[in-house]
């Protein structure tokens, strides 16, 4: 019995869409959605028959998936950034790929890629090289909004049945260059990080009774350890405009980090309930 909504992929000519198509299948065959969508944008009319050879190319890959799950491919005129957009607001998941090459490259890990997560309604999945097994790890950071991140992430961790990591990046700020902190000063961060994740998973083990939740509170920067917390991992996911830590820095040059550098695919998820 399917869900119904639909997925959205957009794709370019680069040999990431299919990954990122192929992802988006696969995510929709375990969430039951009704519909996949491939989308390619592009604002040439003259490159319309390249365009449809492309998602005519991916499409002819799923033609056997599971009854009842529809993939459908469409070409549509106008940038590929605003097109998400827009298809975000009745979709359930948009996913683009970690990067575009040729010469309809919509370079998705860059302004595109960028603009989706920022502006979708719905939330956006940047893919690169995936698996089909490990842990999701959310980065969580204290703020109400990255409370939408670790519900995202506790279903996903359902869906795959697999275990969550947590992790809470702090960082000590050196009141001056010359003066080191001191043992117990950062024994104390790392507690009050411990007890930031203890409050954000309360009620966890009962609202998700077979998701083993594992906590880590990590000194250090957000992307490299978030980075790192994810070698092995199923799905990267954070917060959208959450108020300190990761989320954060969300439009800045820790987003366009962890994008860059994270070894899976990393989910970036907005709290509808913050925007009104």
């Amino acid at each position: 019995m399917h869900s119904g909504g639909q997925v959205v992929v957009g794709v370019d000519s680069s040999t990431g869409s299919l990954a990122a198509a192929t992802w988006a299948v696969e995510e929709a065959e375990l969430r039951r959605v009704e519909q996949v969508q491939i989308v390619m944008a592009t604002g040439d009319r003259s490159t319309d028959d390249e365009a449809w050879e492309t998602v005519s190319s991916i499409l002819s890959r799923f033609s056997s998936r599971q009854p009842g799950l529809e993939v459908t491919a469409r070409v549509v005129h106008g940038d590929p950034a605003d097109v998400l957009v827009q298809l975000s607001d009745t979709a359930e998941l948009v996913v683009v790929g970690s990067r575009g090459r040729g010469p309809l490259a919509a370079t998705l890990l860059g302004s595109v890629s960028a603009k989706v997560a920022t502006h979708a309604r719905s939330p956006v999945v940047v893919v690169r090289d995936h698996r089909s097994d490990g842990p999701v790890v959310v980065g969580l950071d204290n703020s109400p909004r990255s409370r939408a991140a670790l519900r995202y992430a506790l279903d996903a961790a359902a869906r795959y049945e697999c275990e969550l990591l947590a992790v809470q990046v702090w960082e000590y700020v050196e009141p001056t260059p010359i003066v080191p902190p001191l043992e117990h000063e950062l024994v104390e961060l790392r507690d009050e990080a411990l007890r930031g994740l203890a409050e954000q998973l309360s009620g966890c083990a009962e609202a998700y009774p077979n998701v083993p939740v594992h906590r880590i509170a990590q000194r250090g920067h957000p992307v490299a350890e978030l980075a790192a917390a994810a070698e092995g991992a199923r799905l990267l996911v954070v917060g959208h405009r959450g108020r300190g830590g990761f989320a954060g820095l969300l439009l800045g040059s820790v987003a366009a980090g962890v994008l860059h550098h994270a070894p899976c695919p990393v989910a970036v998820v907005r709290d509808a309930a913050a925007d009104s």
